[in-house]
């Protein structure tokens, strides 16, 4: 199978007919130059998530309570601390180089993701948002905006527009962000809502696809195993069987630590419009039950590749 795009490609191919046993093949082809080099070979399949009752709630819960470290100690990786030369090094190549992308990066919001697969995990989350043009933004995903944050993942959001010229499948990766600007649980820490409000009417319009490659959740010390698909807050499902929302505790320790009210912000941006309708294929989880895992497997590489 080769790349479509002469750029970077993301072909979609469905392998089973049935919902309950689609899996899907991600490959990636860099550049021309590479289509002879090994490919990574990733499948992406649904799998039934896991609620919020039980032993499992109570385990959420409790990690919920317990809350990152205060002091930033607790969540730097393993490794020896940053010596005088190296420190000297860094301050002395940040001064020289532009750095660019990442200066591109002013905006950040605070909101929370659930695990597609297991919503019994839910992680308060720190965008740092680039937009490149009116219909793309991406983020830059942390634990926390402490000077030793960790990068746990990427989310790419899109317009509505952009998303309804996606192939259906890959549709299904996407969730809608609505719900979570109109109830308050994205917030601008310290920017007035008057001020960050054009920006919400905008957002409430769109997609993301977020990808978490550290969960730091689970008690990861260092980003191990494959990506999780995160999915966006919901309101929950009408048949009360699947509890979609964050936890109270863990939205209102974000709250204090803030100074806002998600309700308070959920009664002022009640004239958001959002999308004139959800994508049905986005928000797949909550429509079809079941959440997305990816499992790497091996494969044979080519061994005849021209050297770059």
């Amino acid at each position: 199978m080769h790349a479509p795009s002469p750029r970077v490609a993301w072909p979609l191919q469905q392998l089973a007919s049935s919902p309950s046993s689609l899996k899907l093949n991600l490959l990636i082809s860099s550049s021309p130059l590479d289509h002879h080099q090994p490919h990574p070979y990733i499948s992406i399949h649904p799998s039934s998530y896991s609620n919020l009752q039980g032993r499992r709630r109570k385990e959420a819960r409790n990690q919920i309570m317990a809350g990152p470290a205060t002091d930033g100690t607790e969540n730097k990786p393993p490794g020896k601390p940053m010596s005088m030369g190296q420190t000297l090094l860094e301050k002395g190549t940040a001064m020289m180089q532009s750095l660019k992308p990442i200066k591109q990066f002013s905006q950040h919001a605070c909101t929370f993701a659930l695990y597609s697969h297991d919503l019994s995990r839910q992680i308060e989350t720190h965008h740092y948002v680039s937009r490149l043009n009116e219909d793309f933004l991406q983020c830059a995903v942390y634990d926390s905006d402490d000077r030793s944050a960790r990068l746990i993942g990427v989310e790419y959001i899109i317009s509505d527009r952009m998303l309804e010229a996606l192939p259906a499948e890959e549709q299904k990766l996407w969730h809608s962000h609505a719900y979570e600007i109109k109830s308050g649980l994205w917030v601008t820490p310290r920017v007035p809502e008057g001020v960050v409000k054009p920006e919400l009417d905008r957002l409430a319009k769109t997609y993301g696809k977020f990808w978490c490659t550290w969960q730091v959740d689970r008690g990861d010390v260092l980003p191990m195993g494959e990506p999780a698909l995160m999915v966006s807050p919901q309101p929950d499902h009408p048949t009360g069987t699947v509890l979609m929302m964050p936890e109270p505790e863990l939205v209102m320790r974000r709250d204090d630590k803030y100074n806002v009210k998600t309700e308070s912000l959920a009664a002022l941006r009640v004239d958001i419009a959002g999308p004139i309708r959800i994508n049905p294929n986005a928000d797949y989880w909550r429509n079809h039950g079941k959440g997305f895992v990816v499992d790497v497997v091996p494969t044979e590489m080519k061994r005849h590749a021209p050297f770059p």
